[in-house]
């Protein structure tokens, strides 16, 4: 049984004169996974938002990391089972689900 214990997730833009860099941080904790946002553009003051999704709402959710490998199992096994779908975490860090 594989789960997601920490995920990092980093972009930055290089945009004249306001360059932007956004970070995902995503932990899991006992009461469930923590997903911290930060947000940094040019020289305005870094923003940051935090919040919580609990246990229940995550069971079996596939974050990034577990989605590549996932896709890499099924390409080796050549199959795909009919309707797979996944609880999951959007860049916003919002729940959604991911369908294969």
């Amino acid at each position: 049984q594989l789960e997601t214990l920490e995920q990092e997730e980093q972009e930055c833009l290089e945009l004249t004169p306001y360059p932007t860099e956004k970070r995902t941080h995503i932990v899991s904790q006992e009461h469930g996974m923590t997903v911290t946002k930060t947000l940094q553009e040019g020289e305005a003051e870094t923003q940051v938002q935090s919040f919580s999704h609990s246990r229940a709402k995550l069971q079996g959710v596939l974050l990034e990391g577990a989605s590549l490998l996932l896709l890499r199992v099924l390409a080796r096994r050549q199959t795909l089972p009919p309707d797979l779908v996944f609880p999951a975490i959007d860049t916003e860090g919002d729940l959604c689900t991911s369908s294969y």
